[in-house]
Parts: C-alpha cells; structure tokens; sequence
C-alpha cells in the first residue's frame, strides 16, 4: 500500500515540475544585441518580451518572466529626485507558452551563414573540376 502511495506522488510530482513555464532570459539588451538563456517562471508569471528607449533615443529590450499583473503595460523608469527625469521606457508584451518571448539570432549570423555556404560551394567546386 505504503509502494502505490509512494509511486502516485512521484506521478504527481513529474506533473507539477512539467507545468513550470520556460522563458528566455535578457537582462538589458541594447539595438538588436540582447544575449539570452533560458529561466523557469513562477506559478503567478508568464514569459515577457520588452521594447523600450532609454535616454530618449538609444532602443533597449528586456526578456524573462513577469508577474501577470504587470504584463502588456509600458514601465517608466524616473530618477525619484528630478522631475521629468525620465531613464527609460519600456512596454512589456506577456504570452504564456514555453519559449514564446523568442530569442533573435545574433547580428550578422544570416551573412555569415550565406558566406560559409558560397565558400564551401566555390570548394567543392574546385576540387571536383
């Protein structure tokens, strides 16, 4: 009896760890660049993708997980002293699925891509001429 009982938890147990949301994860990125891993959210949060200007004219983002109370708002971040003292912006946009704030690929890697390939091919094309 004590073994059934035992077995159902661990059962339950897998369906409670299997549950847990995966982000990406981008503490600050700046223009394109914005170097990302992976992070389990909280029961209360969902995954985030943030777009945003700091000092007015420099683009910013942000990725991970967000309590769903502050999903789909913009954040304004001020120095508490000065007013109109704006740092930056941001609007963070929520979704609820594994790996749905999707992380971009690096800057670049399209062209170098391209390059190895028309490489690669001028090689072979050589070697076998």
């Amino acid at each position: 009896m004590n073994r059934i009982i035992l077995q159902l938890l661990a059962v339950g147990f897998c369906f409670v760890i299997g549950q847990a949301l995966q982000c990406y994860k981008c503490s600050i990125g700046l223009g394109e660049l914005c170097i990302t891993t992976t992070t389990t959210c909280e029961s209360d949060e969902q995954c985030f993708s943030g777009l945003g200007t700091a000092a007015g004219f420099v683009d910013i983002k942000m990725k991970g997980c967000l309590k769903v109370s502050e999903c789909n708002k913009t954040k304004f971040k001020d120095i508490p002293s000065i007013s109109n003292s704006t740092i930056y912006s941001m609007n963070k946009t929520c979704c609820d699925y594994d790996l749905c704030n999707a992380a971009p690929g690096l800057p670049g890697s399209y062209g170098l891509s391209l390059t190895l390939a028309t490489i690669t091919a001028v090689f072979v094309a050589n070697v076998l001429v």
